[in-house]
């Protein structure tokens, strides 16, 4: 199977969890979007680089979503779920690039 383009997938888990919240106007359903996606990128994190590294992954995932909130407060909801995905997504790059 070919590597899952782990920085790619939560990057879009952010995004689209809150793009899928924001217009369908059901808040559960951005979950399962940022949930299922989520559960992707962990899984490859997990594959290439082990447990430590999916939880630590998995951890600035869950912060950039919680993160995501106040930060909209300052710049706004957009600019700051884009923000946090490139974040997440270059962590992701970081520690997974040079594995899988």
């Amino acid at each position: 199977m070919p590597p899952i383009p782990s920085p790619a997938v939560a990057a879009a888990g952010l995004v689209g969890g809150y793009a899928v919240a924001r217009w369908s106007g059901k808040r559960p359903l951005g979950g399962v979007v940022l949930l299922g996606a989520g559960g992707v990128a962990a899984y490859e994190w997990q594959r290439v680089g082990g447990a430590k590294v999916a939880a630590g992954l998995g951890a600035a995932y869950l912060a950039g979503f919680a993160g995501s909130h106040p930060l909209a407060k300052k710049i706004g909801a957009w600019p700051a779920v884009f923000s946090v995905a490139g974040a997440v997504a270059a962590a992701s790059w970081a520690v997974t690039r040079d594995k899988g």
